[in-house]
């Protein structure tokens, strides 16, 4: 699956490119994840998604911008689980365009993502990219509520 689009960067006219991510590059996804530095686990979750052709990567000029974990058990609908936007590339449009590319790839007719409540520049990107909230799921983080949001597909 190959999504590729222009992002207005600060005045220039960027290509981002979101295409299944390959196993080749978990490292430079890994790299500029600054959580993944100190997380082994999301390392472990990046593998799995790459291995089961559930993550998508948004390259821009041949680097990884950014990345997006996919899988469609949720309820039996789609489900966004993590999306992942490099330091220099937030605010240029690549959330967007990794969002629109997990939508085209949905199979089912509604994607659902969360944030927690505290994370403000998730819940503008979903709002950006069309998604609703859906409802809230309490003691997850304590004091820090997910919020479940949806977008319908099909």
């Amino acid at each position: 699956m190959y999504y590729a689009g222009n992002s207005a960067a600060q005045g220039d006219e960027s290509t981002v490119l979101v295409r299944t991510a390959r196993p080749e590059e978990i490292d430079a996804m890994l790299a500029c994840d600054a959580y993944a530095q100190a997380h082994p686990e999301r390392g472990d979750a990046v593998r799995d998604a790459v291995g089961k052709g559930q993550c998508l990567v948004a390259l821009h000029a041949g680097q990884v911008a950014g990345y997006v974990l996919t899988h469609d058990d949720f309820f039996g609908y789609g489900f966004v689980s993590l999306v992942m936007v490099a330091a220099g590339q937030q605010r240029r449009g690549v959330g967007l365009r990794l969002l629109a590319a997990a939508e085209s790839a949905c199979h089912t007719a509604k994607l659902f993502t969360s944030t927690n409540q505290s994370n403000s520049a998730a819940q503008r990107l979903f709002a950006s990219a069309g998604f609703v909230r859906s409802g809230q799921i309490d003691h997850l983080d304590e004091g820090d509520p997910e919020l479940v949001y949806v977008k319908w597909c099909r």
